[in-house]
């Protein structure tokens, strides 16, 4: 049982007590999930060893996105699949901040403002990309990931997007490359997100929640060139499953507070924080998004639904700048692959048991094969 596991286990219930009146669902669903993952109550594995032919039971995780024991794996399966879609030429990365005024509001309207964000945002990238003073294409082709928190878990949402440098004409076709080292104005981005929000927000019939100065102030945009486009996704690619904190971060736990290690953006000393138990649970569950929310999106020419192919844009790229565009770095190690404690032989997925089962009791209900016994627990993690 890791640490956090442990901390939700043995604290879980005082929160709910003191604050289950005012939790949303997902919450409470996400607090369940936690102390059920990679138990019998999460349901098990059987894995055959192909070296040695030993069973081995292992208790699943709970799948839940929240969850730092249910994304084994996810990550790198993300990253390749990418990288397999990758396109040639430079690649830049965008990012898109709230102010500290409007951060409340989100809090309380995390669908309604998150979808704003979005919509806001990528608008804004769709409209200047279009200009011929920048881009002139209006098809650019972006995936954004949503991601809430800072270093110390404090709320602070803003929206990665990794843009392919340059967008298509749908008038004829051609591919406009961006400048070199340079996507859009950041000035101008920052502009008509604003705007665009207040739009959003405006048809919900909100304006009367967010303070005034939220529109008097310049809202945060960077924007980086990021070369091929690997670096960029080998940084989201963690983000996409990642939860607030994971097991590697926390230091301890005791009856009342939380110990874990950070570093501030942009230096390489290594932090601590303490936190009591309660505030430590509120940090981390304010940033489970609300049920069904995608926090990843796709647009332009990258979108599911685009009409032009990737292999098409790839070849009009590739025409325009005469094949002399930059290749993507090779594909990354995969994970380790499951392996018997015993013997070191793969392990071979034979068949679930769901929770109402009872895994270790179905198991042992086999019977050992001759002078056998079964081993319960014989890989570092489940599937």
């Amino acid at each position: 049982m890791g640490l956090l596991q442990d901390l939700f286990r043995t604290h879980g219930p005082a929160y709910l007590d003191r604050f289950g009146a005012a939790m949303p669902k997902a919450h409470k669903t996400v607090i369940a999930a936690i102390t059920d993952c990679h138990t019998e109550a999460a349901g098990s594995a059987l894995y055959v060893c192909e070296g040695c032919g030993e069973r081995h039971v292992v208790h699943r995780s709970c799948g839940n996105r929240h969850c730092p024991g249910g994304q084994q794996g996810k990550g790198h399966a993300w990253l390749e699949r990418h990288r397999a879609r990758q396109l040639p030429g430079e690649h830049f990365m965008l990012t898109f901040t709230v102010p500290e005024p409007l951060r409340p509001f989100l809090r309380r309207h995390q669908k309604i403002g998150y979808g704003a964000l979005f919509a806001a945002s990528s608008g804004a990238i769709k409209m200047l990309a279009a200009d011929p003073r920048h881009i002139g294409g209006d098809v650019p082709g972006f995936f954004g990931v949503l991601h809430t928190w800072g270093r110390t878990l404090q709320y602070h949402p803003h929206i990665h997007y990794v843009v392919v440098g340059g967008a298509l004409s749908s008038a004829n076709g051609h591919w406009h490359p961006a400048r070199p080292g340079f996507y859009l104005p950041v000035r101008a981005l920052s502009r008509i997100v604003r705007a665009t929000f207040r739009d959003q927000i405006d048809t919900h019939g909100l304006l009367g929640e967010i303070p005034a100065e939220v529109w008097a102030t310049q809202w945060t945009v960077t924007c980086q060139a990021a070369g091929d486009g690997s670096t960029a996704l080998q940084y989201l690619a963690p983000y996409v499953f990642k939860v607030a904190i994971g097991e590697r971060r926390i230091l301890s736990v005791d009856a009342h507070s939380v110990r874990f290690r950070y570093q501030k953006p942009h230096s390489t000393r290594v932090r601590t924080m303490t936190l009591p138990i309660m505030e430590f649970m509120r940090r981390f569950l304010q940033h489970v998004l609300p049920r069904g929310f995608m926090k990843v999106r796709y647009y332009g020419f990258l979108s599911p639904t685009s009409a032009v192919s990737l292999e098409d844009v790839k070849a009009r790229i590739e025409m325009a700048s005469g094949f002399a565009v930059a290749a993507a770095e090779a594909a990354s190690e995969p994970p380790a692959s499951l392996r018997c404690r015993h013997c070191g032989g793969a392990l071979r997925f034979s068949r679930f048991v769901l929770p109402a089962d009872s895994a270790i009791g179905w198991l042992a209900s086999l019977g050992p094969r001759a002078g056998e016994a079964f081993p319960l627990s014989a890989v570092p993690a489940g599937p």
